[in-house]
């Protein structure tokens, strides 16, 4: 056309074809442009052979090939330039970015952006930055850039509440959107979720020095039960009988470090790449989170129960699977439970930081020792990587032989005996049963 040369806003094609459909993502992508049929590269008019032909494949190209749905910022017209037939193919710029190929999905290979006349792969940081913009403050509801997907620890759960797990469940939960993909909140719940919490104990108020460090991934399910494990397995109890009932008495109440670890996984900010971190001291559990307090709640809100949740559908799984009872009673629980003690919880809140420290309570037979001697320590550790090994065999499968020891930690049967034997006295583990049935497991977990 005269005068007019391909740039920013202009393409020029000589018919309708399949790689047109890149120009139309970068087009959405970008700021817009139009897609001029029946000129060719340098700009002249050689006309399509059937306007309307041409106006049907650009149409239902874009409908079918195009994610998310294009067709509210498309409009195609044909009119006479130069005494031939042009049809113009005009791309607004797209509400929902990125847009994509669907065959390619979202990922450079699908994602193009215009820069001058050409249209391009976008960067995964480009990709990033669209994602934000269009899901504004709502990780969860961002489209996930990673799309291939498994969810059997989430079935899996749901399942055990007696919840159905299907297709349209995973629509209302807001894990899939309107065009069938699977947004961020899916990615927190899937098998290949990365994102980790990492959980230390130390042998020392500072931490100079573990005795132990994981890390855990996966779906956040699983992360759950995971460092749940983890700081039960260092959470003392001592027992005894009252007429008929066994009462027991925790350095940490249960129920206090359940309500911090669901409040460290629902509200933590995923945006922000940092690992959640549980710290076990010698005197106290640390629970970091990366991300402050929503905008809109202030440090007072909290403290009066007031919920202003950063992950709202994630809380509602959590909500649906039994996990969580009501929402915004977590932190008044954690106070109540420390509402007699000597030293009472601290909550460090940054912008980018939310750490909770619970003291740990003193029990009864550690105020006797202490009036006895002052060299014994509060908690019994293992001794030896043997013993770690056993402990945590027991903590996966609930209890553990004698012969299973043996073969664990391959020990003749004196040298496992004695091992076990061991771990009681220290108030580590219990024994059950007798003779060929007798088993061994963690001290305090309660007996199934």
């Amino acid at each position: 056309m005269t005068g007019f040369s391909e740039d920013l806003y202009t393409e020029f094609k000589r018919d309708w074809v399949q790689g047109a459909k890149r120009t139309a993502v970068a087009f959405a992508n970008t700021d817009g442009g139009i897609i001029w049929l029946g000129v060719d590269d340098d700009g002249h008019v050689c006309g399509v052979p059937d306007a309307d032909e041409s106006m049907r494949q650009a149409t239902q190209a874009i409908s079918d090939g195009i994610r998310p749905d294009l067709m509210p910022f498309i409009s195609v017209d044909s009119e006479d330039r130069e005494g031939a037939t042009v049809v113009a193919v005009h791309v607004g710029r797209g509400s929902n970015r990125p847009y994509y190929l669907a065959d390619k999905g979202i990922r450079s290979a699908g994602v193009y952006v215009r820069s001058g006349a050409a249209s391009i792969p976008a960067s995964e940081s480009a990709i990033v930055d669209m994602i934000r913009t269009t899901a504004g403050n709502s990780y969860e509801s961002a489209v996930s850039l990673e799309q291939s997907l498994t969810f059997h620890s989430t079935e899996n759960a749901f399942h055990g509440a007696g919840l159905a797990f299907t297709t349209a469940s995973m629509r209302t939960l807001g894990m899939v959107n309107a065009d069938g993909v699977f947004t961020n909140l899916a990615w927190l719940l899937s098998d290949q979720c990365t994102v980790s919490i990492k959980a230390a104990e130390f042998s020392e108020s500072s931490k100079e020095t573990f005795l132990d460090r994981q890390e855990f991934s996966g779906s956040l399910l699983d992360q759950i039960d995971q460092v749940a494990a983890f700081v039960n397995r260092r959470n003392r109890v001592i027992s005894r009988v009252e007429g008929l009932k066994r009462v027991d008495e925790y350095a940490y109440a249960p129920l206090t470090l359940r309500e911090a670890l669901l409040n460290m996984i629902i509200h933590r900010d995923y945006a922000l790449s940092a690992p959640s971190l549980v710290s076990v001291f010698p005197n106290r559990m640390e629970f970091l989170n990366p991300g402050g307090l929503p905008d809109t709640l202030t440090r007072s809100d909290m403290f009066n129960g007031i919920s202003c949740q950063r992950n709202p559908k994630l809380a509602n799984v959590f909500y649906r699977l039994h996990l969580v009872e009501a929402y915004g009673t977590g932190i008044r629980r954690i106070l109540a439970d420390y509402a007699d003690a000597d030293t009472q919880p601290e909550f460090n809140i940054s912008d980018h930081v939310f750490r909770l420290v619970l003291p740990r309570k003193r029990l009864p037979d550690e105020d006797m020792h202490s009036a006895q001697s002052h060299s014994a320590p509060a908690v019994s550790q293992p001794a030896n990587d043997r013993e770690k090994k056993v402990l945590d065999y027991i903590a996966e499968h609930d209890a553990v032989t004698r012969a299973e020891v043996q073969s664990l930690i391959n020990v003749s049967q004196a040298t496992a005996a004695k091992l076990l034997r061991s771990l009681i006295k220290r108030g580590l583990l219990v024994r059950e049963g007798s003779g060929p049935s007798t088993r061994y497991r963690l001290a305090g977990l309660g007996n199934k």
